[in-house]
């Protein structure tokens, strides 16, 4: 006798849930007309050593208008056991993108990639061991590397590095953050517990297209650092940012520079401490000029040169008016 495909049905509908219970971290990747880096991050994400089943992803198409879609297709196909998934979010912003991927996925704790990215084989396996382990973590964030595209420009130093590469590494040990420093933007992770108490990215700031107005990042952790929740630096949590010729230029330091600047406005104005902000700022232009002397003096003028240029457009845009 032929079966009944309806029978099936229920079982089926039960797999999915006991799928659903099983995922423990959920991976949001937001992306905007960056195709063949989207590939590489996700292939990165595929490799990794954790169960596939412990894991999803949701990449959240912010109108792209190149061939995202098809490539994402193409991808899927050549990887359909994996719980990866596209949704498109029409109001454009990374902020956005992002707490549209909050919203659609499952998992209790959720990590926040970009699309020019690759993570090393144990970053899902890293995060979901911190929180079963350490219960008062309410967020976290691991190392970053830079890769480059093209040969690292002679002007940059660690400190013009920072902004554009985000660099970042602590040790090799479990521990929490430094004080004044937050996990990576394109390299953090949180419990879906801490978003529901302490609210997500703010739509004012992030970048949205080509803008490069940023600061979402810090505006959540001053949230959770205000609440005196902790977050943790997990250092088999490895993220490779990859970094493409067009941004080791001076005229993209001084768009980012001028952005961080107006960012840090914004946040000030929010937390009403815009006199405190710029009594910081006179403090590290004498900090900054200090340095580029001590590199004048060892013959690295490039690097004194680019340094002044960066913090002239961060106090540019801390005095900017809306």
């Amino acid at each position: 006798m032929k079966p009944n495909r309806y029978f099936f049905l229920p079982f089926h509908y039960i797999c999915e849930g006991i799928l659903s219970f099983m995922i423990r971290l959920s991976v949001i990747i937001a992306t905007y007309n960056r195709s063949a880096m989207l590939m590489q991050t996700l292939q990165s994400l595929v490799e990794q050593n954790a169960s596939r089943y412990d894991w999803e992803c949701v990449v959240v198409n912010n109108n792209s208008t190149d061939d995202t879609e098809k490539c994402f297709e193409e991808f899927i196909a050549e990887h359909s056991g994996f719980n990866i998934r596209m949704v498109n979010e029409p109001n454009q912003g990374l902020s956005y993108a992002r707490n549209r991927g909050f919203r659609e996925t499952e998992g209790e704790y959720i990590a926040i990639l970009d699309d020019d990215e690759k993570i090393g084989p144990d970053f899902i396996d890293a995060y979901i061991e911190l929180f079963d382990n350490q219960p008062d973590a309410m967020a976290a964030g691991g190392p970053i590397v830079a890769e480059y595209a093209a040969r690292k420009p002679r002007w940059m130093s660690s400190f013009t590095e920072r902004p554009i590469a985000n660099t970042m590494y602590f040790g090799d040990k479990v521990k929490l953050f430094p004080k004044g420093r937050i996990p990576g933007g394109g390299n953090m992770a949180i419990r879906r517990s801490a978003i529901r108490r302490y609210g997500v990215f703010d739509t004012s700031l992030g970048y949205v297209g080509e803008t490069l107005l940023g600061g979402e990042e810090s505006d959540l952790f001053e949230r959770l650092e205000i609440a005196g929740a902790k977050y943790y630096y997990v250092p088999k949590a490895v993220m490779y940012h990859i970094i493409p010729e067009q941004k080791l230029t001076r005229e993209y330091l001084e768009r980012l520079s001028f952005n961080i600047g107006v960012s840090q406005r914004k946040r000030a104005r929010y937390f009403h401490r815009e006199r405190k902000v710029m009594m910081v700022e006179y403090c590290k232009w004498v900090a900054t000029l200090a340095i580029a002397l001590w590199y004048g003096v060892t013959m690295r003028f490039a690097k004194a040169k680019y340094l002044v240029i960066m913090r002239r457009c961060i106090t540019k845009g801390l005095k900017s008016k809306d």
